[in-house]
């Protein structure tokens, strides 16, 4: 049990990372509440709506808050079995597009493997979702750690599906039960294991759901794939007898643990070194946002040109995404440099770079659903008022 001063803030950056001073405030904020014991930042921090993303947060109680609604949120990497001289792109990003929409699998057969409710969310399984979520084609570009790699099942010139996506429709319905919940939860109340129970459910539908979109992304490429690795980076789990909430940070206990770039810039595979307890069993989970979404919009795409600029990257890779806001709001400006994430972790002994990932083709959405949707709204408007007149 901590004290009434505000709790440690071991911070995991130097001046030389972008870290905006909201972020920082937050950090203050959350140091500064009840029951809070230390707290981890990581050169990926930034604002977050209800405290900083890219930290980890141990207490005393559970604070819903500091998860948010994307319960189970994270990385998965798997390797494929299609060789890289016979990927074509422009195919590749035409077959992908196949994960738009829902997934045509048997949801309640996969639900039952895992012990879970054969209806929990059905509906939702194996689709990315928005916001930052995607599903990128990568390969192995480079290797320093060519042991850690070997022993992961992957070497260079492999090609590999990495996917960022949560818990979706389950994770939101599991946070609105606790919204106003602002005080926290204490652990051994009903309230507080009904939460952590929905939690874990959430978790587990959240790595399901990962697994099944690289399934489908692999079925589209008519390619075998093999699990890598599996990073949750928001979510809460028991640790020295209080509970750590993980918001935006990577749980580092698991082999390789993937450090996001932007869709215009390397990935990496991490190696924890879990010599600093400070860093509470965390790592970075990619580069960070350096511009809020709000704030894109006069930063890219503001012409036709440039908006094609960004279905494209220097890598000379393929973006797909047909949602012009989206597109804007994920442009590869919006991000910080996981080069200089990945330093700072490094110097500041929490890991290892294995290898580097270079991507290929990102997968974001392919139907102008937004677009669609406001024309249908407006076409039935004219409608009603012309049936008044």
């Amino acid at each position: 049990m901590r004290s009434d001063r505000p709790a440690s803030i071991h911070r995991f950056y130097s001046d030389r990372s972008w870290i905006e001073g909201t972020a920082e405030d937050q950090l203050e904020q959350v140091a500064a509440m009840r029951g809070v014991i230390n707290i981890a930042a990581f050169p990926d921090l930034h604002p977050g709506k209800y405290g900083p993303v890219g930290s980890a947060i141990l207490a005393d109680r559970i604070y819903p808050q500091l998860i948010g609604n994307d319960i189970g949120c994270g990385m998965s990497l798997f390797v494929l079995d299609l060789p890289f001289r016979k990927l074509r792109l422009d195919k590749a990003a035409q077959k992908l597009r196949t994960l738009e929409g829902s997934w045509p699998g048997d949801g309640a057969a996969r639900l039952n493997a895992l012990d879970l409710p054969e209806t929990l969310h059905v509906q939702a399984l194996g689709t990315i979702g928005g916001r930052n979520h995607f599903c990128e084609l990568q390969v192995v570009d480079a290797s320093t750690e060519n042991s850690a790699l070997e022993m992961s099942g992957l070497k260079k010139g492999d090609l590999a599906l990495l996917v960022h996506s949560g818990s979706r429709s389950l994770g939101t319905a599991v946070f609105s039960t606790v919204l106003d919940r602002f005080a926290g939860l204490d652990p051994d109340s009903a309230e507080g294991q009904a939460y952590w129970q929905n939690h874990c459910q959430a978790t587990r539908w959240a790595s399901l759901n990962r697994t099944l979109i690289a399934e489908r992304a692999a079925d589209a490429l008519r390619s075998g794939l093999k699990p890598v690795t599996d990073a949750p980076h928001n979510m809460i789990e028991f640790r020295d007898g209080a509970i750590l909430h993980r918001k935006g940070a990577a749980k580092a206990d698991v082999p390789l643990v993937p450090l996001a770039g932007s869709r215009d810039a390397l990935s990496y595979l991490l190696v924890a070194t879990r010599g600093n307890p400070d860093a509470l069993g965390s790592l970075a989970h990619g580069a960070g946002r350096k511009y809020d979404r709000r704030s894109m919009m006069g930063r890219a795409g503001a012409t036709r040109s440039e908006r094609n600029e960004l279905a494209r990257t220097s890598f000379g890779g393929l973006v797909v995404c047909e949602d012009r806001q989206l597109l804007i709001e994920e442009a590869p400006n919006a991000y910080k440099d996981p080069t200089r994430v990945l330093n700072e972790l490094v110097d500041a002994g929490l890991a290892k770079n294995v290898a580097s990932l270079k991507p290929l083709l990102t997968f974001k959405k392919a139907a102008k659903q937004e677009q669609s949707t406001a024309r249908q709204d407006k076409k039935r408007r004219l409608q009603d008022r012309r049936s008044r007149r």
